[in-house]
């Protein structure tokens, strides 16, 4: 999961692998793959970067336990 910022200051979860898409109007949307949308305060590039660290991050860790194996 990563945390993200929604307009009214308020924190939110949300599963990275479920980003259908993100589009910045100025406001950045992001829709899920259930086409649910919501509206955060990061722009699409923040995003990016944070996603690709969590993807990283979730590779490292599976490579570490596969090399324990």
């Amino acid at each position: 999961m990563i945390d993200l910022t929604r307009l009214n200051d308020t924190t939110i979860s949300i599963n990275p692998f479920m980003i259908e898409m993100m589009e910045q109007t100025p406001d950045t949307v992001i829709q899920f793959n259930s086409g649910h949308k919501i509206v955060v305060k990061e722009k699409v590039g923040q995003i990016q970067k944070t996603v690709q660290k969590y993807f990283s991050r979730l590779i490292a860790e599976g490579i570490k336990n596969a090399k324990k194996e």
